[in-house]
């Protein structure tokens, strides 16, 4: 059912009373560097209101507003802030850092008179990129001094928490950031909020883990205001990080994607958004048709079309008398969570893309990659024809079942006395 309709038949059963309808939220909530808005739409799930969404990219906006309007208060989407975080100087003078608190501080004070009482959560999820590890080609010298100013967006960052003063701070990055070869860069944003007055805690956890199907290592942190935390966080200013929901159970592949019809690789379904997979060369075709699902690609030396590896993977391995790259051209394993969705998830010469049924011979589609990554069926991704720009979309997300365990967690840390349980306040939108 398209989320239009579902939210209008939702409307229906809750019936006309203005004071049900503007419930308050468990929390307000600020996502910088909100993309495509994985981070938003678990903060939403967890029962909170989404104040804005700041990021830089105007690609993202129609994808994050159409998916994610707010359930409370006046039930609108969250302000798309199209803004750069740096401030404004000689030598970056796109900057918009000055504008932007401006705007924030507007919005924030707005919000917090119409929910008085409600804890300020803000989401810090900084582009990846400069603490990844998967690509190391050589970058133009603009690409390298664009990831040098992207290691210095949590810095920048800190000072929205300092004016702001939220109760909680949530961020999510690679599971390698805090290698000192990244500078610190981590270790630094816990130094900081610690010196600002939170209780900070950190751990790698896997994706998986928190109803996820996907493994998907990412760096936590959660920081909450230590005078208005509880138990070991008020006492120690450390928190110790859930590293799963509890549940014990991992989703699989099959569980997740295969309600979704059959396409074959180039077609885009005429119904369903963004089940559309990449075309396939003859070649690629016939090496994903010898395919089975969850084994390496050592096949490809005998296959029924002849030996179809790649040269210069056969040059690697002469060289370094090991085989590489061994999940390229393979398929996913059906009974397992799907290894991590990336920016290239479209494509199966990038990693174990290939759909694991092997009647049908592609990748997955962009749909399949976001069911992948916990978002559900009617958020849709825009340019609908798209490829590239989707699948950037979709592998920079954040998961949204990820986002919401730890909205939900960094709740449970507050100490319910400092924030009362008032109704909504005058100053209705």
């Amino acid at each position: 059912m398209p989320r239009a309709a579902a939210t209008t038949g939702a409307r229906r059963k809750l019936g006309s009373n203005a004071a049900v309808l503007a419930k308050v939220p468990e929390f307000l909530a600020v996502d910088f560097f909100s993309g495509a808005g994985g981070t938003t739409r678990g903060l939403l799930d967890a029962g909170g209101y989404v104040i804005a969404g700041v990021d830089k990219d105007r690609s993202c906006e129609r994808t994050y507003t159409d998916n994610n309007g707010n359930e409370t208060l006046d039930r609108k989407p969250p302000h798309y802030l199209c803004r750069d975080i740096f401030p404004c100087s000689a030598a970056h003078p796109e900057g918009q850092q000055e504008k932007l608190m401006k705007e924030l501080d507007l919005l924030v004070t707005k919000y917090r008179r119409l929910a008085p009482g409600r804890p300020l959560l803000f989401a810090i999820c900084a582009p990846c990129q400069p603490f990844t590890t998967l690509a190391r080609k050589e970058l133009s010298e603009k690409r390298v001094e664009r990831r040098r100013k992207d290691k210095n967006l949590l810095s920048e960052a800190l000072k929205f928490v300092r004016r702001f003063r939220p109760d909680v701070v949530l961020s999510e990055n690679v599971s390698g950031i805090a290698d000192p070869r990244f500078g610190g860069i981590w270790e630094e944003f816990r130094k900081g909020l610690r010196a600002s007055g939170y209780a900070v805690g950190s751990d790698v956890v896997c994706a998986s883990k928190f109803g996820v199907p996907q493994y998907r290592k990412r760096s936590i942190l959660v920081a909450v205001n230590r005078k208005k935390s509880k138990g070991e966080a008020s006492q120690t200013g450390s928190l110790k990080i859930p590293v799963s929901d509890g549940s014990g159970v991992e989703k699989t592949v099959n569980s997740t994607i295969a309600h979704l019809p059959k396409i074959a690789a180039g077609e885009l379904h005429g119904t369903i958004p963004n089940h559309r997979a990449r075309t396939l060369s003859d070649i690629n075709l016939k090496r994903i048709a010898s395919a089975q699902p969850g084994v390496s690609n050592s096949y490809l030396a005998n296959t029924p079309y002849g030996d179809l590896s790649l040269p210069c993977h056969r040059r690697v391995k002469k060289k370094l008398k090991t085989a590489c790259f061994t999940d390229v051209y393979t398929r996913m394993s059906a009974d397992r969570p799907a290894p991590t969705i990336t920016t290239k998830c479209h494509s199966i010469s990038n990693g174990r893309f290939g759909h694991y049924d092997t009647t049908q011979n592609r990748g997955i589609s962009l749909r399949e990659a976001a069911a992948l990554q916990s978002f559900r069926d009617d958020y849709v991704f825009y340019p609908e024809d798209g490829v590239c720009t989707v699948a950037r979309m979709i592998g920079n997300a954040v998961p949204p079942r990820l986002a919401q365990s730890f909205a939900q967690f960094s709740m449970t840390l507050l100490d319910k006395r400092y924030f009362r349980t008032t109704g909504l306040g005058d100053d209705r939108c």
